[in-house]
């Protein structure tokens, strides 16, 4: 037997009722927990009994952060057993209703005192050296934050402003980093900016746990996010970091501020566009129309609907030739006025202005209905947070529209609440034939009067921000560069089975994402090197000597060679499976 772990390795071991007799004599424990040893297995069945019996998906969310914050490796046991019952649990859509209760849930999601990430004032952000500074000495000396999910609650998924109560966007990014591609979780840092809220029924709570004054002007929130940023890759110089929920406007300016300056992405813009981007080309593949005769019409525009339509006219112009102009005109956008035209007569925001249309003439479309006339669309994206936007008559009428085609059909707006539309409307409204991606999880149709079972894609983030992050943290690339995100997209679309193309599906199954997320990482490494952006030495040697295009590689398209890929997949955290492994790891 190992010896027993002591000082700051005994504070971050997770063995519970697993602990073996000599480990409870060394710490002193003997009399203070039952008698009985388990193994993991019977720990494990006894927490997912414990999960079953909860009332609701808020009450799962509870138990299942708690757990996470007192017994870590029975957590992600239990997560990676039963991933596809989980994953909507710790994220969306319950991940929107935990928001929205934060402040009131808050004490019981986690021990008294227990340090679950960074609160950072905007009055304190002259404070951040210290502030870290306190983080460090709260944790294990080895916990160095190697990737942070960073939001200021001002956009959160569809619900809008929520101030500090957006904590559980970052805590639960970074639970899927771990899940899905195994990051280290003792290495992942979840922060939240207070610096305020305009909304005012969480000002008016009096139990809101937030700073108590309206957001900040640009000037002075770009000033704070500079202090913070600083600080934190002072701190953390290989640290990467994703920004996450933000308003439209700070996203781009965000992203266009640091992007070149430091490790980070856009998960909003960035990640939003490349797992759809995914969906999209396998979509295409068999939507029985040629990729230039698409007419794609998106309803919403903010910065998730205008970074996904980017990175699809960058797919079209460098996949299939098409010029950008020829690419950009394929798209048109709604908003909350309507068609967006150049001629509209309102001024639009920045972000809207390029795909604003220049050949319509007099027609100004005020309504979806309307626009789907004008426009008669073979392709229909939601990022509208516009629940039922996608109604069964403008379902009926797409459908209609493609006679000799398949319709693509993407209500991507989360949490189900806001969702545009359902799978099962989609596939009633289009005799079934839909080519159906959404960003949060419908359960799967069985077409009437069959046995024939469909399973609904989900253009789920979760798909390529773990990968992007786990290819970051190994090769340490300089920045995350915008034909890097797009061979995630490719890598993706490429780790469809067979069986899963047969049935239509857009995406892989969940069940299988640590793998995928391992070959999308891959990818990402090898263009990471063949761009030259990769830092790290082992991964730029061992790409050259297994170049993608090489004989080893596995990839259908070539994307990644097995080498790099063994590589990876021995690098990602993984639970432990025994207490003895667990003791080893600690010591």
């Amino acid at each position: 037997m190992a010896p027993a772990p002591t000082s700051t390795a005994a504070k971050s071991l997770s063995a519970g009722t697993a602990l073996p007799r000599e480990a409870r004599d060394a710490l002193r424990l003997k009399g203070l927990v039952p008698s009985a040893v388990e193994d993991f297995g019977a720990q494990e069945a006894r927490a997912y009994e414990q999960l079953q019996s909860k009332g609701s998906d808020l009450e799962k969310y509870m138990f299942l952060s708690w757990l996470r914050t007192t017994n870590i490796n029975l957590f992600y046991r239990l997560v990676l057993r039963h991933l596809k019952e989980i994953a909507p649990v710790i994220y969306t859509p319950t991940v929107g209703q935990a928001c929205q209760e934060f402040s009131h849930i808050y004490p019981f999601l986690a021990p008294p005192n227990a340090v679950d990430g960074l609160y950072i004032p905007i009055a304190e952000v002259d404070s951040i050296d210290e502030i870290i500074q306190n983080y460090r000495a709260s944790v294990p000396d080895d916990a160095v934050p190697e990737t942070t999910v960073i939001t200021d609650g001002s956009r959160i998924l569809g619900l809008g402003d929520l101030g500090i109560n957006g904590m559980g966007i970052p805590v639960g990014k970074l639970q899927l980093y771990v899940a899905a591609a195994g990051l280290d979780p003792a290495r992942c840092l979840p922060i939240v900016l207070d610096f305020g809220t305009d909304n005012q029924k969480h000002l008016d709570d009096p139990l809101y746990l937030g700073i108590r004054q309206k957001r900040p002007q640009d000037a002075e929130f770009y000033a704070a996010t500079e202090k913070v940023l600083t600080g934190l890759t002072k701190a953390f110089p290989n640290i990467f970091i994703q920004f996450e929920d933000f308003s439209t406007d700070h996203a781009f300016g965000l992203l266009e501020r640091w992007r070149d300056r430091i490790l980070c992405f856009n998960d909003d813009i960035q990640g939003t566009g490349s797992v759809i981007l995914a969906g999209f080309i396998s979509a295409i593949k068999q939507a029985g129309i040629p990729p230039r005769d698409q007419r794609i019409l998106f309803v919403g525009a903010g910065s998730a609907g205008v970074g996904v339509a980017k990175q699809l006219v960058d797919y079209l112009v460098i996949e299939h030739g098409i010029p950008e102009e020829e690419a950009k005109a394929m798209f048109w956008f709604v908003d909350s006025r309507g068609m967006i035209t150049a001629n509209r007569g309102d001024r639009l925001a920045e972000h809207k202005v390029y795909f604003a249309r220049h050949d319509n003439g007099d027609a100004q479309c005020k309504t979806l209905e309307d626009t789907v006339e004008y426009v008669k669309p073979t392709a229909l994206i939601g990022l509208s947070t516009i629940h039922k936007a996608f109604s069964e008559r403008i379902l009926t009428r797409v459908n209609e529209i493609n006679t000799t085609a398949r319709p693509i059909v993407f209500p991507l707006s989360n949490p189900q609440t806001k969702a545009e539309c359902t799978f099962e409307e989609a596939m009633r409204c289009t005799d079934n034939r839909v080519l159906f991606a959404s960003g949060t999880a419908f359960p799967a149709y069985t077409i009437p009067g069959t046995t024939d079972m469909r399973v609904p894609g989900q253009g789920n983030n979760m798909y390529v921000f773990p990968p992007i992050g786990l290819g970051a943290k190994l090769a340490r690339p300089t920045r995350i560069s915008d034909s890097l995100v797009f061979a995630v997209s490719k890598a993706l679309s490429s780790t469809l089975t067979e069986d899963e193309r047969a049935r239509g599906e857009l995406y892989p199954r969940i069940e299988r994402i640590r793998e995928t997320s391992a070959q999308v990482a891959t990818a990402f490494i090898h263009q990471a090197v063949r761009e030259g952006l990769a830092q790290d030495r082992f991964w730029v040697d061992l790409v050259t000597a297994h170049p993608a295009s090489s004989a080893t590689s596995r990839a259908p398209d070539g994307t990644y060679s097995q080498p790099v890929l063994d590589a990876v997949r021995a690098r990602m955290w993984a639970p432990a499976e025994s207490v003895q492994q667990l003791l080893r790891t600690h010591l």
